[in-house]
């Protein structure tokens, strides 16, 4: 009976202390709660709506009725149109669009040859996922052509850019740097000012005459040089072992990486301000990491995702660096191109920095 009360004793004593602990308290219902949402509706692999552009040189009846055709599958929506088909390229390594289409000015003398494409499919192949979708389109029928011909050949040929053999390491390896990044920054800083307080380290900086703002800086400095050489480690590994082409600038690169990384350590900022222990920065990293992992495009086709997850993506930082890596390693993009990614990143960082240099105290309670 003594054993059995002992056990019991311990049993109402973590009870309790679980009901004095809030944060663990709502991370027992928080995180069971956001992955169904998150695995039940946000994702969705049947992608629609992929933003598309269209080239119609033709401009004939029979055109428009095509353009009309694919617009009715739902797969693409055409929010780009050009005059010529290294446009829609163009707009596809800046990441506007991720599918294009290019219908000749001989169009209607295509339909009646049947033994030919009457036009092409521009696919982003950085996106291998996308890639696979969008070819379906190839397969379908859209009562175009003649009847008095056999539809011999598929109205659409493809043509995949900048992923032609549609490899999955090509896609998954450069975003692999934000993954990783997202959670070794985040974590390593997310128990930063914890330590110091657990440690007894805060006393010492209560009696010094530095300013929170400097405080924060000196503590994301050397976790800087630490996400720079875990990039070089993934880039060498990824060119090493899985033969990842590196076709943009290595600067931009290192330059949007270093953007990223000081991203993500203003939020492990920002998260140790409001931890009291270091389990309870590492319950939050985590909190954090899993909706970054699922919303943005590293696993799951972004545009595939209803309207309001895809915002809840753009709210954190992983779903611009991805689309940032993807289009500088793999399109060959420049900054110039990316400026959207950029000036997103550099708005979190600011956000997150603020909140972490008003935040911290330095006092002991």
């Amino acid at each position: 009976m003594m054993f059995v009360q002992r056990i019991f004793a311990i049993i109402i004593k973590e009870i309790r202390q679980l009901g004095r602990d809030r944060l663990t308290f709502g991370m027992i219902i928080g995180i069971p709660l956001m992955q169904i949402i998150l695995f039940g509706y946000a994702i969705n692999m049947d992608v629609r709506h992929l933003n598309g552009g269209i080239v119609d040189l033709a401009d004939t009846y029979s055109s428009r009725k095509f353009t009309a055709a694919i617009q009715a599958t739902q797969v693409i929506d055409f929010v780009v149109t050009s005059d010529s088909a290294e446009g829609l390229i163009d707009r596809m390594r800046q990441g506007d669009i991720k599918v294009g289409v290019v219908i000749p000015a001989d169009f209607d003398r295509r339909l009646v040859d049947s033994s030919r494409a009457a036009a092409q499919l521009l696919i982003d192949g950085s996106d291998t996922s996308i890639a696979n979708i969008a070819a379906q389109l190839r397969d379908m029928r859209f009562d175009i052509r003649s009847v008095t011909s056999a539809q011999k050949v598929s109205l659409l040929e493809v043509r995949n850019y900048f992923n032609p053999e549609r490899r999955s390491a090509v896609q998954i390896v450069p975003a692999l740097i934000g993954v990783i990044l997202n959670l070794t920054m985040v974590l390593f800083t997310s128990v930063a000012v914890v330590r110091e307080r657990e440690r007894g380290n805060l006393e010492m900086l209560i009696t010094t005459p530095i300013r929170n703002i400097e405080l924060m800086i000196g503590k994301i400095t050397p976790y800087v040089v630490i996400g720079l050489i875990q990039v070089s480690i993934i880039l060498a590994v990824g060119i090493l072992l899985f033969n990842i082409p590196i076709v943009g600038s290595m600067l931009d690169l290192y330059a949007g990486s270093l953007i990223f990384i000081a991203a993500t350590l203003s939020l492990g900022l920002a998260i140790s301000t409001w931890a009291k222990t270091q389990f309870q920065a590492m319950q939050l990293t985590f909190f954090t990491y899993l909706p970054s992992i699922l919303l943005s495009g590293f696993m799951f086709p972004y545009d595939g995702m209803p309207q309001f997850a895809q915002w809840l993506g753009k709210l954190l930082p992983l779903t611009h660096f991805v689309e940032m890596i993807r289009g500088i390693v793999l399109r060959g993009a420049t900054f110039s191109d990316l400026w959207s990614s950029t000036l997103a990143l550099l708005v979190f960082f600011v956000v997150m920095m603020s909140i972490a240099v008003l935040r911290f105290r330095k006092r002991l309670d």
